[in-house]
Parts: structure tokens; sequence; C-alpha cells
């Protein structure tokens, strides 16, 4: 009686659990990140579960059935990885990344310390000051203190945990300053108010990948005609040029200003570190550790234009978070 033949491994398809929407201002602009990247991962790598969590705080699956946070949790427990997508408060802070660690499930991008670290822009501009940054003059308000605040010139009011430029005014009047707090603080407890700081804006993305190198994309500048604030930055008024116009020397020291950044946070996967370049230098503006990610949002246009396509990074992302690969015998 013959042997049986020998049965060769072939590779499972990795079931990636793709999390968007959340509780927070920024619900839409997550929703479109999310579908972006699970429309993108490959299908014949990746089993895509599409999950949802809504305003209110509930999820839901891509079938619109309605989950509990136990029902979420099984699901999330099932999946060989989570690629949480949720951007600012409930989700980007840490939150999912918690979750995850809680489910035993591993996850893509920053762990919960430096998520809530790098979401809350105070603590970010004291950690960046301590390993030599610039960051903009400012000073925290709180709702108790904003009546106290005296105009000094013009400023930068911004809620100190929100993301997608939402509730970021620009003052360059008195009268204006108690709107633009308001406007902040019904976003958040606590706002940041900053000195205007004139030069070029430049991002750079720094991706965590595979294989544990760490690289910085080529500086995408943004061009605006006056303040780049939500509606420049979703309503098309904004030009994004990638690679940036620079010189060698500021190339460099934005690359390295970023990687400094991206690990004296402690971060993983990728991120999103912005700068102002100044004729006296560069000045960190925030990090993201939950950046915009459909095909044409900022840090895909840098990875492309390093010859990384969409595809690719998601690739290197979710590969990253992977103890090891999945196969059957």
């Amino acid at each position: 009686m013959s042997a049986s033949p020998t049965r060769c491994a072939r590779p499972v398809r990795t079931r990636v659990a793709v999390i968007g929407g959340g509780r927070s201002c920024e619900h839409d602009v997550s929703l479109a990140s999310a579908a972006s990247v699970a429309d993108a991962l490959d299908p014949a790598a990746y089993d895509v579960v599409r999950l949802t969590i809504d305003r209110d705080g509930s999820w839901s699956a891509d079938d619109g059935a309605r989950l509990d946070l136990a029902g979420a949790v099984t699901v999330l427990a099932g999946c060989d990885v989570v690629l949480p997508v949720v951007h600012g408060p409930h989700g980007e802070d840490g939150e999912l990344a918690a979750l995850c660690e809680l489910a035993g499930v591993p996850y893509v991008g920053s762990a919960v310390g430096p998520g809530a670290v790098a979401m809350d822009k105070w603590v970010t501009k004291l950690v960046a000051e301590a390993v030599g940054i610039a960051t903009a003059p400012g000073r925290l308000v709180t709702a108790a203190t904003a009546s106290a605040l005296t105009w000094t010139g013009p400023v930068v009011v911004k809620p100190v945990a929100a993301g997608s430029s939402l509730g970021v005014s620009l003052v360059d009047s008195p009268e204006g300053l108690a709107p633009a707090l308001a406007e902040a603080l019904a976003l958040d407890d606590r706002v940041l108010v900053e000195e205007v700081v004139r030069g070029r804006e430049v991002d750079v993305a720094v991706l965590r990948r595979a294989d544990g190198s760490v690289v910085a994309s080529p500086a995408l500048e943004i061009v605006v005609d006056g303040f780049f604030d939500h509606a420049a930055k979703y309503g098309g008024g904004a030009d994004f040029q990638v690679p940036a116009a620079l010189d060698e020397v500021d190339a460099k020291a934005l690359e390295a200003a970023a990687l400094a950044a991206y690990d004296a946070l402690g971060c993983d996967g990728v991120a999103r570190i912005d700068f102002f370049l100044t004729d006296a230098g560069l000045v960190l503006n925030e990090v993201n550790t939950v950046p915009g990610m459909t095909e044409h949002s900022q840090v895909p246009r840098m990875f492309a234009a390093a010859g990384l396509p969409y595809a690719a990074l998601l690739d290197e992302l979710v590969r990253a978070a992977l103890p090891t690969p999945t196969t059957r015998a």
C-alpha cells in the first residue's frame, strides 16, 4: 500500500479587523479612512472584518448587526490582528489599544501610553522640548482660567486632544479670542493657546516596517492660501507638495527631528509628525499616531513618493503587528 502524498502547507488569509468611526468629532473622517483601508487590503492575503464604532459608542458589523462591547470583543478575539483607524479621543488616544491588549489581540499602531501622550498636544510639547525639538511658546487654558487670559498678540487656539484641525482658530484681534476659546472648549476641557509661528508647514511620516526597521518618508509641504483649518484640509483648499522642495540641510533636520519625536514618544506603526519650517529652524506642531489613511491622505502620499504604494504600506503595517506568519498544514 503506497504512502499518502505529503500535503504542502498553504498560506491562510490573515483575518484583519478594520475599525472606523468612533465617538469623537472626527467620526466621519475616520469612516472614510477605514473604508479606504478595508478596500485596499489585498483580498488574496487578507480576510477583512469591518467594524464601526457609532457616535453613541455602540458597535456595528458590516452587515449592520449591532454589537455590544462583549460581542465586539468576541469578534476581535476571532481575528489575527486589529487595524484601528479611529481618529481622535476614544480611539487614537490609546483606548482602542487598551481594548485590544485586554482582548489579547495584536493590533497595528502605537500602544496605550504613546497613543495617550501623543494625543495630548501639551504633553507632546513637553516631551519634544526635553529631547531638543523646538515648539511654539504657549500656555494651557481651561474653562476656569479662560476669562483671565489677556490679549498679547496673534495666537492659535486649539483643543489639547482633538484632531482634523477641528476647533482650531487663528486669532488676530482681541475680540476674536473669547469666541475661539469657546469653540475649542466645546470640544475639549483643556485648550492650548500658542504664539503664531510664521513658516512653511511641512510634515514627515515615520513607519516601523515589518522587519523592525524605522524609516522616514519624504517630506510633504502644505501650501494653502490662508490658515490650514478643517475647511482647508478637507475642502480641497490645500495643495500637498511631495516631496517638498527642501535643501539638504533642512531635509536632514526634519527627518532627524521626526525620528527623534517618534522614538521619544514610543510610537509604533505609522505616525505623522507635523512641523513649521521657519527662518530660525524647525518647530514641532503636533504628532498624529492615527493619521488620515485614505489613499489620498498625506501619509500614503508621502510613502508613495518613496516608492511604497498604498496597499504595500498597509501590508507593512499589518505584518509588523503580527507575531508570526499564519500557515495551515
